[in-house]
């Protein structure tokens, strides 16, 4: 099997009440894989694909099998995308993204 970033969103519109992302693994991936140096970031696009805003995550310097981060609720001043992006050792891993729409 293997490893998949995972992000949910919950909220209507413009507003996100509640956002996760984490790092989930099936298989023998579960057994042996652990992830150091890692951080999650959520970046948010407008329609046209540009970036207004990241927040970045903190930086995490011990190894886990199950990276995890929430982010707080807040109101988005554009319709576009919000992304999860996860990092290992400064490196981009993997992307997952939710279209925010009307």
């Amino acid at each position: 099997m293997g490893c998949f970033l995972t992000h949910s969103i919950d909220g209507s519109g413009k507003r996100i009440t509640s956002q996760l992302a984490g790092v989930d693994c099936m298989g023998l991936a579960a057994t042996f894989s652990k992830f150091c140096n890692w951080r999650i970031d959520f970046t948010y696009a407008d329609t046209s694909n540009r970036t207004y805003k990241t927040a970045r995550g903190k930086t995490h310097t011990e190894c886990r099998r199950d990276p995890l981060r929430r982010n707080s609720a807040q109101t988005l001043p554009k319709y576009g995308k919000a992304c999860a992006r996860f990092y290992v050792n400064g490196k981009l891993r993997a992307t997952q993204c939710h279209f925010i729409t009307k």
